[in-house]
């Protein structure tokens, strides 16, 4: 029976400007291959050359990182993540917003920059072993969106582990009170959504 988990994290509040850095993300060192944690001296040839794989297509999955200022620890992806995930996303937002509109609640905007926040924080969880808000690698939801410099006024996170469906993840939220709030909170007015190897994650942002 594959055991499934749910935890909520919800707080609303004006940020300061901060700065941080995503650190000691596990290095994938055997086949299937999908990151990579920049070593000293690396550039996207060098890391082409090792994983075959073309240094431009390396360019496009990460537009986050400089390829001129390369940081010892930034974790890059080498390869697009599985078509399904994509679709699993989709479909969850799909009925997220089908939720508010029942109840008289305006669409969420599915922010694709929200999205690959969701997506590595879900990502994290498998590849770090661990179910909480708050990643060793990335420390908190709220300090994982100013990494990646989203900004908000407002914020939230779900989180779930085990679902194996967009309908399945999304019954078990809205049969939780705390997930259920945060799924129908008016202040929100855009979301991510990351689901990756059985790991559910919602972020959910009133924008400035």
């Amino acid at each position: 029976m594959v055991k499934k988990t749910l935890t909520v994290f919800c707080v609303l509040l004006f940020i300061l400007p901060m700065m941080g850095h995503a650190q000691n993300i596990q290095t994938f060192n055997e086949p299937p291959f999908e990151h990579y944690k920049v070593s000293r001296g690396d550039t996207f040839w060098f890391i082409g050359q090792r994983y075959n794989v073309d240094y431009r297509e390396l360019m496009r999955l990460n537009p986050d990182i400089d390829p001129l200022n390369m940081q010892i620890g930034e974790v890059i992806r080498l390869k697009p993540s599985a078509e399904h995930h994509t679709q699993f996303e989709d479909q969850v937002v799909e009925i997220v917003n089908r939720h508010r509109a029942n109840n008289g609640l305006s669409p969420l905007q599915h922010r694709a920059d929200l999205k690959n926040v969701a997506h590595r924080k879900a990502e994290d969880m498998i590849n770090s072993d661990y179910f909480s808000h708050n990643s060793p690698n990335y420390g908190s939801p709220f300090d994982m969106l100013q990494t990646y410099g989203i900004n908000y006024s407002a914020a939230a996170e779900n989180i779930a582990k085990g679902q194996t469906t967009p309908e399945q993840v999304m019954n078990s939220w809205m049969n939780s009170p705390g997930h259920r709030q945060n799924i129908l909170n008016g202040q929100f007015d855009s979301i991510g959504v990351g689901f990756y190897q059985g790991a559910w994650v919602q972020l959910f942002i009133k924008g400035r």
